[in-house]
């Protein structure tokens, strides 16, 4: 069973339960709680990284490109920094990620070398069950976005980071960057 497959199960599993638990059809239930975040969380990237990219131009149509990455983590694992490298097309940017501590949240940020501009508010978001899931509010021109990254398959040697995005207020979700890491040291 694929992961994606999984994934609906359970979601499908968790609302089932959620209804036959619910004495009063009518009553909102509170949104589950986010997991706090805590330091040392990105520490699996700290490393040298070759890094295998497919960005979606069109639909069905990738862009398939080689790039590599050097990331430590900082402030005693509250924090990560990812200098991301694509020499071949000469590009060059940060990824900064960072716990707030009291909230237990962390934002992810990036900065394109070309600019020097760190994107705020970034995404937010947090580990679970080895998944790390964040997300922003966005605009695509003139309409809204939302945006998710997910950080998973994270072993000693690798891991994979996943951008989608949902023009429909989060109903449907379509992948548009997907990056394989592999450990080079």
């Amino acid at each position: 069973m694929n992961e994606q497959r999984r994934h609906l199960l359970n979601v499908a599993a968790a609302g089932a339960a959620a209804l036959l638990t619910n004495t009063n059809a009518n009553a909102q239930s509170p949104a589950p709680a986010r997991p706090r975040g805590q330091p040392g969380e990105f520490n699996f990237l700290t490393g040298e990284w070759r890094i295998h990219h497919r960005r979606l131009r069109a639909p069905n149509d990738w862009d398939v490109f080689e790039g590599e990455a050097t990331c430590w983590h900082i402030l005693g694992g509250v924090g990560s920094i990812e200098e991301l490298r694509i020499p071949a097309r000469d590009f060059a940017g940060m990824g900064l990620r960072l716990l707030d501590v009291e909230t237990g949240v962390w934002s992810d940020f990036w900065v394109n070398a070309r600019s020097g501009v760190l994107t705020t508010p970034g995404q937010t978001g947090s580990f679970a069950h080895g998944v790390g899931t964040f997300g922003a509010d966005d605009m695509d021109g003139d309409q809204p976005i939302k945006v998710r990254g997910v950080w998973d398959n994270i072993s000693p040697t690798t891991c994979r980071w996943r951008q989608a995005v949902s023009r429909d207020n989060g109903q449907t979700w379509e992948e548009n960057w997907i990056m394989d890491w592999t450990r080079v040291a």
